[in-house]
C-alpha cells in the first residue's frame, strides 16, 4: 500500500488550511484525527477514495459562483461508502465526462437528462447523489464529484485577424482574447491597401454627387406633384457647391415639362371648344331643315288633295315626294355629323383626362425610381466608406496618405443573460465570460 498511502499524504497536504488533519498507520487502515480531536478509522482504501472526492470537493466549492451552460464540460465521478460493509463502491457506470447539452441538461446513465444549465458544480453533486439515492434505494447518498472538464468557447468576430471559436481560460480579457485571434486585422499587402483607399475615397466622391443630384431630383418631382411652381432646396444640400446649378437645371426642366403639359391640355381644350361649335351649328342647320320638312309636307298634303281631285298632274306629286326625301336625308346626316362631333367632344375628354393621369403616373414613378436610386446610393456609399475603414486599419501607408482621419477601435461584449442576447461596451481589460461573443469595430472619424 505505500503508493495509496502517498497519494493520501499529497492529498491531505494539498487541502485548505481551515482544515487540519494527521494520519497514523494501523496495517491496512488509516485513523484520522481532526482539529477538533474526533479520530475515524476507515480502510485505507476507502480514506483514500473519500479524501480524494473531498478534495475534489473543495476544487469544486472555488467555482461555486460560475454558472454552467450550453457546450460547458463536466468530468462526475460517483462513489458510495456502505457504512454496513465498511467499503466504498465505485459507480464506474455513472461516472464519465458529459457536455451541456443544447437543452442545458447532461444525459446520464439511469438518472436520463439533469438540468446542469445555470446551476454550480455543487449543485450539480447534489443532484446527482440525491437521484441515484432515490433511484436505486440506497441507505447512504452516493458522494458525486463534478468538475469542470472545459468551459464552453468564447468567440472573436469583426475586426479580427482570424475570427471563430476559441476555447475559454480564467482571467481571459478582451486584450488576451484578441491575440488569440491574432488581433486587430492587417494587411500582407499594404500598397494594395493604400491603392484600394484611393479608390474607394474616388468612388465615395462620385457617389456623393450622385446623390445630390438626386436629392434635387426629388426635390423637383415633389414641386410637380404638389402643383407647385417653385423647388424646394434640401436641407442636406444647404452647403453643397453645386446646389445652386443643380436646383437651376432642375428647375428649367421644371418649367419646360410644365410648359409641354399645359400646351397639350391646351390643344385638347381647343379641341373641345370648336367641336362644341360644329354641334351648335349642326344643331341650327338641324332646325332650318326640319322646318323646310315641315313645309314641305304640308305642300305634299295639298298636292296629295289636288292630285285627287284631278287639278294636279303625277309629276308635280312626283316632285314634292323628292323634295319631303331629301330634307329628310339631309335631317339624317346632321344628326350623324352631330353625334360624331359629340363621340370627339367625349375623346378629348377622355384625353385630356388620360393625359393628366399618365402624367401623374410618370411623376409616381419616376419619385419611387429616385427614391430607390438613392437607397441603393446611400448602400453603395456605405461600402465604400467601410472599403475605407478597411484600407485605413490594414495600410499604415494609406493611413500617412490621410492625414485628417483617425481609426476608433471599439469593443462589445454579446452576453446571453436570461435567455436573451445582451450587449456590453467594453475596454481591453474587461474580463470575458464563457460563451462571451467579442466584437471588434473600426470606424475612421475626421480630425
Amino acid at each position: 500500500m505505500p503508493v495509496a498511502r502517498q497519494l493520501l499524504k499529497s492529498r491531505i497536504a494539498s487541502l485548505p488550511a481551515t482544515r487540519l488533519f494527521r494520519n497514523s498507520q494501523m496495517g491496512d487502515h488509516m485513523t484520522i484525527i481532526d482539529k477538533t480531536g474526533k479520530r475515524s478509522r476507515f480502510p485505507l482504501a476507502g480514506a483514500v477514495l473519500c479524501l480524494l472526492m473531498l478534495a475534489a470537493s473543495f476544487t469544486a466549492a472555488r467555482a461555486d459562483d460560475y454558472r454552467l451552460g450550453v457546450m460547458d464540460k463536466l468530468r462526475i465521478r460517483v462513489a458510495e461508502w456502505r457504512t454496513a460493509e465498511g467499503a466504498v463502491r465505485d459507480w464506474s457506470t455513472v461516472s464519465g465526462d458529459y457536455t451541456v447539452g443544447a437543452s442545458g441538461t447532461i444525459s446520464m446513465p439511469f438518472l436520463g437528462e439533469i438540468e446542469a444549465s445555470e446551476k454550480t458544480t455543487a449543485e450539480v453533486s447534489e443532484l446527482v447523489g440525491s437521484k441515484m439515492q432515490q433511484l436505486f434505494g440506497l441507505r447512504d447518498r452516493p458522494s458525486a464529484s463534478v468538475e469542470l472538464a472545459q468551459y464552453r468557447p468564447i468567440y472573436l468576430a469583426g475586426e479580427v485577424q482570424t475570427p471563430g471559436e476559441y476555447p475559454f481560460a480564467p482571467n481571459l480579457t478582451v486584450l488576451k482574447a484578441l491575440s488569440l485571434g491574432g488581433g486587430l486585422r492587417r494587411a500582407e499587402n499594404g500598397q494594395r491597401f493604400a491603392r484600394d483607399l484611393i479608390q474607394a475615397e474616388g468612388d465615395s466622391s462620385v457617389y456623393i454627387a450622385e446623390r445630390s443630384r438626386l436629392l434635387v431630383r426629388r426635390a423637383r418631382l415633389q414641386a410637380e406633384i404638389a402643383e407647385k411652381s417653385e423647388i424646394a432646396l434640401p436641407p442636406t444640400l444647404k452647403d453643397a457647391p453645386n446646389a445652386a446649378e443643380l436646383m437651376a437645371s432642375e428647375k428649367a426642366l421644371l418649367l419646360s415639362r410644365d410648359k409641354r403639359l399645359k400646351l397639350q391640355l391646351t390643344a385638347l381644350g381647343e379641341l373641345k371648344t370648336l367641336l362644341g361649335s360644329e354641334i351648335a351649328s349642326l344643331a341650327k342647320k338641324s332646325e332650318t331643315q326640319a322646318r323646310q320638312l315641315t313645309l314641305v309636307e304640308a305642300d305634299r298634303e295639298k298636292v296629295y288633295s289636288l292630285t285627287e281631285k284631278g287639278l294636279a298632274v303625277s309629276s308635280r306629286r312626283l316632285s314634292i315626294e323628292q323634295q319631303v326625301a331629301d330634307l329628310q336625308a339631309g335631317l339624317l346626316d346632321i344628326d350623324t355629323a352631330t353625334l360624331k362631333a359629340r363621340q370627339d367632344v367625349s375623346k378629348a375628354n377622355q384625353d385630356e383626362i388620360t393625359l393628366q393621369n399618365d402624367w401623374d403616373a410618370k411623376l409616381a414613378e419616376e419619385l419611387q425610381n429616385t427614391e430607390q436610386e438613392l437607397d441603393t446610393l446611400a448602400l453603395k456609399l456605405g461600402t465604400s466608406r467601410d472599403l475605407m475603414s478597411e484600407a485605413m486599419m490594414q495600410s499604415a501607408e494609406a493611413a500617412t496618405m490621410s492625414r485628417q482621419t483617425i481609426i476608433n477601435v471599439k469593443y462589445t461584449i454579446v452576453r446571453d443573460k436570461d435567455g436573451s442576447a445582451t450587449e456590453i461596451d467594453a475596454d481591453e481589460g474587461t474580463k470575458v465570460l464563457p460563451g462571451d461573443v467579442v466584437k471588434v469595430t473600426a470606424a475612421v472619424a475626421m480630425r
